[in-house]
């Protein structure tokens, strides 16, 4: 997957602003794992937060796999049906997630889920599963959750396809769609 160009220029952005200091929370070391008893929570983003998150990124070899946080809250302000939660462990901000809901339809994507780099493989993902199942199961009709990924080396694939997620068959601009029953 080619790395998406926008990502050069945020992550150069992102790279000033942390060695500014602008993040302490982000920088002041991992949190501990979800095996360790981490507490994992999607909160609201705020404007106190929204750079933090912004700064947060995948590892360069994962960046043609899911946007930057900046790119993500750009789409967003243009569509009404997304939501966005910032990803927090012990206090501290670990990633980004974004659905699609609409309720009007019983149509429920999982949209964007993304864990900063030297923050994956600490539960953190699947944990954001299960909070965005639990959500998303409290919405009208809903029956199932929809999500696509592009395959390949770095990919999310491994962690959806675990958590139960089956291909459709789809596929949609390269990216593989799969369907969570709840």
């Amino acid at each position: 997957m080619p790395p998406r160009p926008e990502a050069d220029g945020i992550a150069a952005w992102a790279a000033a602003r942390e060695a500014a200091g602008e993040w302490p929370d982000a920088v002041a070391g991992p949190p501990r794992t979800v095996s360790e008893g981490a507490v994992v929570e999607l909160r609201e983003v705020t404007k106190d937060t929204v750079r933090s998150i912004c700064g947060l990124q995948v590892a360069p070899a994962q960046r043609g796999f899911v946007a930057p946080n900046a790119v993500s809250f750009a789409e967003a302000l243009f569509e009404p049906r997304a939501w966005c939660r910032a990803i927090v462990a012990d206090g501290v901000p670990v990633g980004f997630v974004m659905l699609s809901l609409d309720p009007d339809e019983a149509d429920y994507w999982l949209w964007r889920l993304m864990i900063a780099d030297g923050l994956q493989r600490r539960g953190y993902g699947r944990r954001v599963l299960d909070l965005i199942t639990d959500h998303v199961r409290t919405l009208p009709n809903a029956t199932r959750l929809f999500v696509s990924w592009c395959p390949g080396p770095g990919s999310p694939e491994p962690l959806y396809l675990g958590y139960g997620f089956v291909p459709t068959g789809e596929v949609v601009e390269g990216e593989v769609v799969g369907v969570l029953a709840l």
